[in-house]
């Protein structure tokens, strides 16, 4: 009998994990067919499959119950598609494959492109596909030094896995080869070429002239209407992007839900100009922005404690509330300092932004370079126009415990699902010493430093596994990573505890050189 082990990821989240990659298949294949209520996304790899549910839908017990009663006799419906991939086979790992396999390099891509693969999950990065399949000698490690950077075309192998980078990034795969071949085109109607179920067949071109690929034309940006209004960018400051609610039910083609680093602003700012709650506002991180108003336009300001000032056209100055309905009139300058608590506010417009989504969000996502472009000097921003007499929303109190460098920022967690994989002294250090937030800190996650680093009580190779936001995975130096927003679907360290849901918005917030304390829940 196939045993299943539920291990917590969160208040939301599961980490099923199965004996291998086919019965992990299975489950994904039967939850599919037959979703279980309450369940809202599902990250498979080797072989977990991660759940992420709605615990006002369905309990994490009950979960478990219904998850764990599914036969795994089911498989997922194989796609008919065969898609071939020119390969020219001149990576850099390749001579190291051939001698970790005791072969010559001929022979590597001989075997390489000998047999199909399969399409079995995708993650890491937006069209990134894991192939199955292959010759059963193709087994090697991952680097033991990632490289910083890798190029986007590169065919790599990862243990049993095959691989093609669909965008320079870092990573730790075996290069063999490289294609022309675009993994990731979002003016495709389906943006990843592959596809779960997907058979794909490599073919060596080496030594062949190189294929020419168009490259996909960027979204062209709207016009701003000839009536109505419109916001224009003076000054972004560090940075500043168009988030949203988040892009959610794009795991299948590798794409994370990004959205918001501070949902609760987001919400709130839209709930004052009375839009819906999830619609796109500007957010900008540590101030230092303007913009001008074209036309007339009413506007909310949230997020971080920050001193908003508007300029009339005339010249005269004064300051506007946080939290509160405000109207700006054509040529209306308004602008952001910078915060002495939290580091992002949201600016929020009535009727919300008249720009066409990407793959259904606005939100722009600085891992996967999917959505609009970071907002710059001189982006003009249309707004959709609204009826007259809309309702906004009354003015609410801002909130008073935002994080600053002054004090030490509490976050709870939940430990697991790779608790067992360090020693109890990390464990009890996890909690037990404050952690320094680095300025190499960003969207995609919070890069921690402390006195004493976690030291690892299993030092295997983890597989691949589905991350989710909150996530605390602790690389090869000991000093964590606290995923935000913009994470990877998938990864391959060991998260020794996750932020739990209601202090995701809060680690959102955090400055740099704050320190951070964690403390397990429960306690």
């Amino acid at each position: 009998m196939t045993t299943m082990r539920f291990l917590p990821v969160n208040l939301n989240a599961v980490l099923v994990e199965l004996e291998d990659l086919a019965q992990t298949l299975a489950l994904l294949a039967s939850l599919r067919a037959e979703p279980v209520a309450g369940i809202e996304e599902l990250v498979p790899a080797a072989r977990t499959l991660l759940i992420t549910f709605r615990p006002a839908a369905i309990s994490a017990g009950e979960l478990a119950r219904q998850v764990g009663a599914r036969s795994l006799d089911a498989s997922e419906a194989r796609s008919e598609r065969r898609i071939e991939i020119p390969v020219r086979y001149d990576g850099e790992d390749l001579a190291e494959v051939a001698g970790l396999l005791g072969i010559t390099p001929d022979e590597v891509v001989r075997r390489h492109t000998g047999s199909d693969y399969t399409v079995a999950f995708t993650g890491f990065a937006p069209g990134f596909a894991y192939l199955s399949g292959g010759h059963p000698s193709l087994n090697v490690p991952r680097r033991k030094v990632p490289r910083t950077r890798i190029p986007a075309g590169a065919v790599g192998l990862a243990g049993s896995f095959s691989g093609v980078y669909p965008q320079a990034s870092p990573g730790g795969w075996q290069i063999i080869g490289v294609t022309d071949t675009p993994m990731w085109d979002l003016s495709r109607d389906t943006p990843a070429l592959l596809q779960p179920g997907d058979a794909v067949r490599f073919v060596d071109v080496t030594g062949q002239p190189r294929a020419k690929v168009q490259a996909a034309a960027a979204p062209a940006q709207p016009a701003v209407p000839k009536s109505g209004c419109a916001l224009e960018i003076r000054a972004p400051g560090l940075q500043s992007l168009l988030q949203d609610g988040g892009r959610h039910g794009q795991a299948k083609q590798g794409v994370s839900a990004s959205g918001a680093m501070d949902r609760r602003s987001l919400q709130a700012a839209n709930r004052l100009v009375g839009n819906a709650s999830d619609a796109a506002c500007i957010e900008v991180a540590y101030g230092g922005f303007q913009l001008a108003c074209r036309g007339d336009a009413v506007v909310a300001v949230t997020g971080a404690e920050a001193p908003v000032t508007l300029t009339r056209a005339d010249g005269a100055k004064w300051p506007l509330p946080r939290y509160q309905a405000v109207a700006l009139a054509d040529g209306d300058v308004l602008a952001l300092g910078e915060p002495t608590a939290g580091i992002r506010s949201y600016i929020a417009v009535r009727g919300g932004f008249d720009i066409a989504p990407v793959l259904g969000s606005l939100s722009t996502d600085t891992l996967a370079r999917v959505g609009p472009a970071a907002l710059a000097a001189g982006d003009v921003l249309p707004v959709r126009a609204v009826s007259a007499g809309a309702l906004v929303g009354e003015p609410e109190a801002p909130p008073t415990d935002l994080p600053t460098v002054r004090e030490e920022v509490v976050l709870d967690i939940v430990l697991g699902p790779r608790t067992d994989w360090f020693t109890p002294d990390a464990v009890e250090l996890l909690c037990g010493q404050a952690w320094t937030v680095t300025p190499q800190s960003n969207r995609v996650g919070i890069r921690l430093a402390g006195e004493q680093a976690l030291q690892r009580a299993n030092h295997a190779e983890l597989p691949s596994e589905g991350t989710a936001r909150g996530s605390i995975q602790v690389p090869a130096s000991g000093q964590p990573v606290l995923f935000l927003a913009d994470h990877p679907l998938t990864g391959g360290y060991p998260v020794i505890a996750s932020v739990a849901t209601h202090h995701l918005d809060r680690a959102g917030q955090i400055p740099v050189n704050a320190r951070v304390r964690f403390r397990p829940m429960g306690q």
